[in-house]
């Protein structure tokens, strides 16, 4: 890093994020200016003026908060973590549908067009590489071994593909903010029999996918082209369930799930991504999922991994090895 650049990094983040925090505290420890915003924060606290057709610069302009401003030309890198986007509860469902609309397209719309930092990650980038079909079918194309998976709203269909595989599991194909009679619930991978398929499948697709007798789960957080693998020991079929069941040993990868996992990315030039991998009786790597902008900030508690600091690192450098 020069010495003079004072470029500042932009944390677009939700108000309370430990995760975004650690990756600040080293971007502090490098004196690498940075401006933290939430797009809920539109209005008294968060500002954005942007001009186009009117300077060289394709988009000119700046994004203001009540400490900070930051002229959107010079921006090093921008660290899309865990944004809000305001919701408006206070206006009528038609004013907040469209106040809603003309923040996501007019705050974000800025935002996008901007091509000149480094993005970890890109939101659109982001959602692209989210469908998780679509990550099936490119985990496969790149060698990864991949559980036989149906999506369908086929109920003949889904009760023929239990029969065929024994034992099957039920996953959403995105994680939604649900509640049910006003308790939070969330979509856990769930164990699913031909028996409890009825004509409720036929309302949208469903994912089921044949479950591996597996021995550990693996989560893998790339960051630029490092590397960080952590063994999850737990006995349970959803790992998340029960944190406090779960033990931690860092690990490498073999070499051909390494370069796989780096360029999947590539495909969808991701700087960064959390993978969930699972490990048979064999000691085989099977494909679970990537979550384009995971959580990792608790694995490097218990492992002492520099995950934070490999943020810190990338954004600092605002470009892509």
């Amino acid at each position: 890093m020069n010495a003079t650049d004072k470029r500042p990094v932009l944390v677009a983040t939700e108000t309370d994020d430990i995760t975004a925090d650690m990756v600040i505290t080293e971007l502090n420890r490098r004196s690498v200016p940075v401006v933290r915003f939430n797009p809920a924060d539109i209005g008294a606290d968060l500002t954005v003026s942007a001009r186009f057709g009117t300077c060289p610069a394709p988009v000119a302009g700046q994004v203001r908060t009540p400490s900070r401003t930051t002229d959107l030309a010079r921006l090093r890198a921008v660290y899309w973590r865990r944004p809000v986007w305001p919701t408006f509860q206070h206006l009528g469902d038609d004013d907040a549908r469209f106040a809603a609309a003309q923040v996501r397209y007019g705050l974000g719309g800025t935002l996008y067009a901007l091509d000149g930092p480094l993005w970890v990650n890109h939101p659109l980038r982001n959602a692209a590489a989210d469908y998780k079909p679509a990550q099936l079918a490119l985990a496969q194309r790149l060698g990864l071994t991949v559980p036989p998976t149906l999506v369908t709203n086929d109920p003949v269909e889904a009760r023929e593909f239990i029969t065929a595989h024994g034992q099957v599991i039920y996953k959403t194909l995105r994680w939604t903010p649900y509640e049910r009679d006003g308790v939070p619930v969330t979509g856990w991978a769930e164990p699913v029999t031909a028996a409890e398929i009825d004509d409720s499948v036929r309302v949208t697709p469903h994912l089921f996918q044949a479950r591996v007798d597996k021995v550990a789960d693996v989560r893998v957080l790339v960051v630029g082209r490092q590397v960080f693998a952590v063994r999850i020991d737990s006995g349970l079929l959803d790992w998340r369930k029960d944190y406090s069941a779960l033990s931690y040993t860092v690990v490498d990868l073999p070499d051909h799930v390494d370069r796989a996992l780096l360029a999947y990315l590539d495909h969808f030039r991701l700087a960064s991504g959390s993978f969930d991998l699972a490990v048979d009786r064999a000691g085989d790597y099977w494909w679970l999922e990537l979550n384009p902008n995971g959580q990792w900030g608790w694995l490097e508690e218990h492992t002492g991994l520099k995950m934070s600091a490999a943020f810190a690192d990338l954004l600092t450098r605002g470009d892509f090895p």
